[in-house]
């Protein structure tokens, strides 16, 4: 396991000092993400996140902003809103300007996290890298990929079935009628392939 606290804290030690301030940005942050509707948008999904971009940050330009993006971009979840991203990325300037970044920074990462809504791609290659991570689980072993609508299921396990298969049909064909669903070359060599497969034979199943 990824020790995620020891990551944040690295992270944040580069723009404060303060590290009673860190300390208490990262258990809202735990205490978020380990919630109890939380299935899959849990801690261990933020780990496979940075993962995925670490083997890809070489290609990623100002890795501190993507880091903090992965953080925060799904702090605020909750399966009947429809503007949790717009909440989290709220809630992500509101700490980062405690912390002491930059406008711009913050800007950058208020925006990414709002890319997350949508995921199209975007004109800044490292929003594309943090957006491929998030999906990286797409394209992932079959059994990997079950695992992963079963979760998403007991998220949504407020609404019936009558509700949930049409609303989860249609972002199945929305992904596979994109002309990629991965924007980077280096995730899509790796995933894309395998992604469609896997949308594919969920949408059968439903």
């Amino acid at each position: 396991m990824m020790d995620l606290q020891a990551k944040f804290t690295e992270l944040c030690l580069h723009y404060t000092k303060d590290r009673n301030l860190i300390e208490g940005l990262w258990l809202e942050i735990e205490k978020k993400y380990s919630g109890k509707g939380r299935h899959y948008h849990n801690l261990f999904h933020l780990e496979s996140m940075f993962l995925e971009l670490e083997s890809a940050e070489r290609y990623i330009k100002d890795y501190h902003t993507v880091s903090f993006s992965v953080f925060y971009h799904d702090v605020i979840y909750d399966a009947t809103s429809k503007s949790n991203e717009e909440k989290s990325a709220s809630y992500a300037v509101e700490r980062l300007q405690k912390i002491g970044l930059n406008p711009d920074m913050i800007s950058k990462i208020e925006a990414q996290i709002l890319a997350t809504k949508s995921h199209h791609k975007s004109d800044d290659m490292d929003t594309n890298y943090l957006l491929d991570a998030d999906l990286s689980i797409l394209g992932k072993d079959f059994d990997i990929y079950s695992d992963y609508t079963r979760k998403i299921r007991k998220e949504y396990s407020i609404y019936p079935d009558i509700l949930y298969k049409p609303g989860r049909k249609k972002v199945l064909k929305h992904f596979l009628e994109l002309e990629s669903i991965f924007k980077t070359e280096h995730f899509r060599d790796r995933y894309e392939q395998q992604a469609r497969e896997n949308l594919a034979a969920e949408l059968k199943l439903l």
